[in-house]
């Protein structure tokens, strides 16, 4: 028994195929051509715009490793320039004893010997303890700290000049500070002595820049 087809069925049958169906065959090598180089291209793509971006991190740290190690030249020439200026002032503080640990002994010594250089009237002094000495304005130290041991300093003296040549002489030895003099005439001295004319009562600082904690120098 045969069907016979509907009406529209068979002009539906005999319909042809869309050509890039019925020719697909044909551009199938080139289809995949296509994919597969623009697979490639859009990797090669990626990859060179990642590339890229590392290579614009990897400058910006160059550059910045560049500044720091410019600053780090302009900083070791400034200290430099420093060291050539200050040196000379820095062996001189040193060589008056300003610069290190406080000497004592030193500054007796020197005091008997310009008192017997000197031909002085007998004097008395009294050295307190080393303490910080803060001044009135603030000052830079670094790795120092600036101390200070206040004597008490009493002169009998023939005349004015005894005491000023006598902290003339003392300076060579020191870095002080006259804190304050006060100078009156003397009273009447024991027979057989040579008289004082005059009498003065000095407070002084004794200064020195020690070595601070930080370099590991302990003040005495």
């Amino acid at each position: 028994m045969h069907e016979f087809p509907r009406p529209g069925q068979a002009d539906r049958a005999r319909l042809p195929l869309p050509f890039w169906v019925r020719d697909f065959a044909l551009i199938r090598p080139a289809v995949i051509t296509f994919i597969v180089t623009a697979g490639i291209s859009f990797t090669c793509v990626l990859a060179s715009h990642l590339q890229l971006g590392q290579a614009r991190r990897d400058e910006q740290a160059a550059h910045a490793q560049r500044d720091a190690a410019r600053s780090r030249f302009l900083y070791a020439e400034s200290e430099k320039q420093e060291i050539r200026a200050y040196q000379p002032l820095f062996v001189d503080l040193r060589r008056r004893r300003f610069v290190g640990m406080e000497n004592r002994l030193d500054w007796v010594d020197a005091i008997r010997r310009i008192s017997e250089n000197r031909r002085l009237l007998p004097l008395a002094y009294e050295i307190d303890a080393q303490q910080p000495y803060k001044l009135e304005s603030r000052l830079a130290t670094g790795d120092y700290q600036l101390r200070g041991s206040r004597m008490t300093l009493h002169m009998d003296m023939l005349h004015e000049l005894d005491l000023f040549y006598f902290l003339g002489d003392l300076r060579q030895h020191g870095v002080f500070t006259v804190e304050q003099c006060t100078m009156r005439r003397a009273a009447s001295t024991e027979a057989g002595a040579r008289p004082a004319v005059l009498s003065s009562d000095c407070t002084l600082n004794w200064l020195t820049l020690t070595p601070g904690p930080r370099t590991g120098g302990a003040a005495r």
